[in-house]
């Protein structure tokens, strides 16, 4: 059985409202760069969930907001997309935005690195922040 989905789960209290709106729109965000949807799993977590991964994993002793384990083929997305809402509730706060729309590029910002886009130089990362304005606006809310 070929699996071609994105998935949403939570370690934390939070619940993704309008799942199926968003993925919706992570299927469009990934056609418009060109790639197919394999199985793309999002994990909503807290900080402290978030900074073990990174810790163990990526051997950061940071607090971060998203963290992506990339398992793409080809053309192929797939991965397990963690993201902190505590981190993203703190980023919304301290940049005076709507918790959706930070939410929105937190989880468009994953995809993308699933499409390849980094974000560890200053281009990059202005590449990156392009990217997510561009696909945060193909979110649409039916009325």
């Amino acid at each position: 059985m070929k699996k071609n989905k994105i998935n949403f789960f939570s370690e934390t209290n939070f619940t993704l409202s309008n799942q199926e709106l968003f993925s919706e729109w992570l299927v469009e965000v990934i056609h418009s760069e060109k790639k197919k949807v394999g199985e793309i799993n999002y994990i909503f977590c807290d900080d402290q969930y978030l900074h073990k991964l990174n810790v163990e994993y990526l051997n950061h002793d940071t607090f971060t907001d998203i963290i992506s384990f990339d398992s793409t083929e080809n053309d192929l997305l797939s991965g397990d997309i963690f993201i902190s809402v505590e981190r993203v509730e703190e980023n919304a706060d301290n940049y005076a935005i709507a918790l959706d729309e930070e939410l929105k590029r937190v989880i468009a910002h994953g995809v993308l690195h699933l499409c390849g886009y980094k974000d560890k130089t200053e281009s990059e990362a202005a590449l990156m922040r392009q990217k997510e304005e561009e696909k945060i606006a193909m979110f649409h809310v039916e009325q």
